[in-house]
């Protein structure tokens, strides 16, 4: 059976806060490669979510402004977090792989600032796609 729009926008939705929610975490903690790389990730899994609740069936990749550019055909308002997506995914290989980088390893490269900016950054995209799935009381996806 195949799973309702809703449904699927709330679950990628849910999951897209958590890991939010873990950057947070991480960055107190002094983790901040791994905080980036989570922002990253909520960033990408709203968007995600935006697109299911769209009734997309397939929605790949893992570039928050290629995602943005796809939910751009259902919602002009996606496209003023267009560059904070592009920012979000220079977080996506650095963050994790000591290789990722020319020298040094992730947990050395990533500075305190940076991580603040990729969680603002984030959650940007996050409260943009909150305002487009669920009505003013929070209930109800507003998708398809």
């Amino acid at each position: 059976m195949k799973p309702r729009p809703e449904t699927e926008a709330a679950r990628g939705f849910g999951a897209a806060e958590n890991d939010l929610a873990a950057a947070r975490h991480l960055h107190q903690g002094g983790f901040r490669s791994l905080a980036c790389f989570h922002a990253q990730q909520a960033a990408e899994k709203a968007v995600k979510a935006f697109l299911y609740a769209q009734g997309a069936e397939d929605v790949r990749g893992h570039s928050v402004a290629n995602l943005l550019q796809d939910a751009g055909t259902y919602s002009a308002d996606l496209a003023r977090v267009y560059a904070v997506g592009a920012a979000l995914d220079k977080f996506y290989i650095p963050t994790r792989y000591p290789n990722g980088l020319p020298g040094g390893t992730p947990m050395e490269a990533f500075l305190d600032d940076e991580t603040i900016r990729a969680i603002a950054q984030a959650d940007q995209v996050l409260v943009a796609v909150r305002g487009l799935l669920w009505t003013d009381d929070g209930t109800g996806c507003s998708g398809s």
